[in-house]
């Protein structure tokens, strides 16, 4: 039987807050005890298949009957997600979680540096040996291919230290090209020395001229239509590209706590992410009140202090912002006289700060978008918005209406749908605008409407027919609200409530106008209405929902691919991308981090990519 905590968790709810990408999630009970701890590549789907299915076996039918909530911590990779369920399991040892009784730690790549002839070993378990240390890996396949690469491309040995003292002649490693024959002095040690460093360029990261030299090798293969070959170069690559993956979960050693705050229509989220002796240990969010008036600023130096000058609170030794502060010495005065050592509290600007950052503003989005389909939360903005639209009773279903287009060209409108649960992705429609004039946001708007509408009428006596809404909402002004009007007057449709969103000065969010059929002045709304705020995430889930089906539409036009819509990707650096991560689908995979060290790609470039990817999917 469900205990009481598990019982008030609304699992239809939640799934619609969750993200379709990779990440890791915790099941928790009213005790806030982690039960389970497990990764995805796609939350959103896994989480439905836990939630929906009631637990796959009688050990998932106990585990969730004890769940009261589910979190969530977004990565950037697949990989990431499992290195940080690797450390969330180690750190709170679940009861529903398979713990290994050796549990041993990730694998690494040694390099014993004290022979005159070093090679490169797998290495598991404590790093005491003299030598330098490459990882960790996310299993022990990485790491195998990753040294069969090296002796592969730098022809440094692999025997044991035995075996090559005792060596009168080569051996079969140096008769297929895998070994430079150092046992028998077929290489100077000055020779060798520099494959070794070249190969320890490569673990450290530092290979794109490898990789370019792959390639241009790949090409010429092809060019002299030697496929096989050319086929080989290709897997090279791939490989190349999936070792170097940078690992932004394990990082630079120490404590540090990463900070970051999301602000949105009436509600805040403070996430604070904790890397403890260089591990990711996940997230956590914090819902500070009393925001009337406050900036995402104000919300995170309130926050700071309070969380941190309290009582048995661990402070780490640096704390890092995901924006600057001013006036914050007498805060780091303060933490680092009660922590009893230096404490620097600042931005993360480049590295893995910033890729940390990143994640925590990642991941306060998708707690404030869970807070936001909170059913409470919901219940209270519906009963706003009927007193200040003065409308007879909540709605029980909401549409609201978008247009979307470049310079006219693949003009979309989109019809997103609320109801009192939140989002109704179900009913959501879209409409190619055809015959209209390119940039008349008022005639795409009649189609939209029209269509919409007209088959509400002549569907009437359908039972699976969209049902009216109780209020329509239109993303413009007075002239759109008009066209609204028109379109219902036309069909004869009555008890159907319009109003109009028109955007405030510069299109800075909370001055919002709001017109209404029968009144002269629009109605404005305080910033922190409750419904004003629901308003704002419908009319930008109508946004959305429509520029996605615009940039689908224009692309399938151009009949391009989606990296030929994306400024700056030039014909070279498209093909360059599709090469040296084997396709789109590789390059769908790939992190920002990734995408830059491609030669040509910038920091920003990589973002735009990866962004553009991501809203695509």
């Amino acid at each position: 039987m469900l205990d009481d905590a598990a019982a008030r968790f609304d699992a239809g709810a939640f799934l619609k807050t969750v993200p379709s990408r990779a990440g890791v999630y915790r099941m928790v009970d009213r005790h806030h005890r982690v039960l389970y701890v497990g990764k995805a590549r796609n939350l959103r789907r896994r989480l439905a298949s836990w939630l929906r299915g009631g637990g796959r076996d009688e050990k998932g039918r106990a585990l969730l009957s004890r769940t009261a909530a589910v979190e969530v911590t977004v990565t950037h990779t697949e990989t990431e997600a499992l290195l940080l369920e690797n450390n969330l399991i180690k750190e709170h040892r679940p009861r529903y979680n398979i713990i290994l009784r050796d549990d041993k730690s990730y694998p690494w790549i040694h390099l014993a540096e004290q022979t005159s002839f070093p090679r490169f070993v797998f290495h598991r378990g404590s790093r005491r040996a003299p030598g330098r240390y490459f990882g960790p890996f996310s299993s022990a396949g990485a790491v195998r291919q990753t040294i069969a690469l090296i002796h592969k491309l730098f022809r440094v040995r692999q025997c044991t230290d035995a075996f090559f003292r005792n060596r009168s002649r080569p051996c079969l490693q140096y008769q297929i090209d895998r070994c430079s024959g150092p046992c028998v002095g077929l290489v100077e040690r000055a020779g060798y020395a520099e494959d070794v460093r070249h190969a320890t360029m490569f673990l450290e990261g530092r290979s794109e001229t490898m990789i370019e030299e792959l390639v241009e090798r790949m090409e010429a293969a092809s060019r002299r239509l030697d496929f096989e070959l050319a086929a080989r170069y290709r897997d090279q690559i791939s490989g190349l590209r999936r070792v170097q993956e940078r690992q932004y979960v394990d990082g630079a050693r120490g404590d540090i706590d990463v900070v970051a705050v999301c602000r949105g229509e009436g509600i805040g989220v403070v996430q604070i992410m904790e890397i403890r002796n260089g591990r990711n240990l996940g997230s956590h969010s914090r819902l500070p009140r009393n925001l009337q008036g406050a900036t995402e600023e104000d919300i995170l130096e309130a926050f700071l202090a309070q969380y941190y000058l309290s009582a048995d609170r661990f402070i780490p030794r640096r704390i890092v912002l995901d924006r600057p502060l001013e006036g914050l010495e007498p805060l780091v005065e303060e933490v680092s006289r009660r922590s009893g050592r230096k404490v620097s509290i600042g931005m993360g600007q480049r590295g893995n700060r910033a890729h940390w950052v990143e994640m925590a503003r990642e991941n306060a989005e998708v707690a404030l978008n869970q807070r936001l389909a909170d059913q409470s939360t919901l219940d209270d903005r519906l009963a706003a918005l009927a007193e200040a639209l003065e409308l007879p009773e909540p709605p029980a279903r909401i549409e609201c209406f978008d247009v979307s287009h470049t310079d006219g060209e693949a003009t979309v409108a989109s019809c997103v749908v609320f109801g009192p649960e939140g989002p109704v992705k179900s009913d959501y429609r879209r409409f190619n605008i055809r015959g209209v004039t390119p940039g008349d946001d008022y005639a795409a708007m009649h189609q939209a409407l029209a269509r919409r509408f007209a088959s509400a009428v002549r569907d009437e006596d359908e039972t699976e027919a969209a049902p009216l809404p109780d209020l329509l909402l239109i993303d413009g002004g007075r002239g759109q609200l008009d066209r609204a009007l028109g379109v219902l007057e036309e069909l004869a449709l009555t008890g159907v409530e319009t109003a109009a969103v028109a955007k405030g000065p510069g299109r800075k969010p909370g001055f919002e106008s709001v017109f209404r059929p029968g009144r002269a002045s629009a109605l404005k709304l305080r910033e922190d209405s409750p419904a004003l705020h629901f308003v704002q995430q419908i009319r930008d889930e109508a946004h959305r929902f429509a520029i996605t089906g615009h940039r689908s539409l224009r692309a399938k036009r151009r009949r391009t691919s989606t990296l030929e819509t994306l400024p700056g990707i030039g014909p070279v650096l498209r093909q360059r991308l599709l090469t040296e991560f084997g396709g789109l689908p590789g390059v769908r995979r790939a992190g920002v981090e990734d995408l830059a060290r491609v030669r040509g790609v910038s920091p920003r470039l990589a973002r735009d990519v990866y962004e553009r990817l991501r809203e695509d999917e």
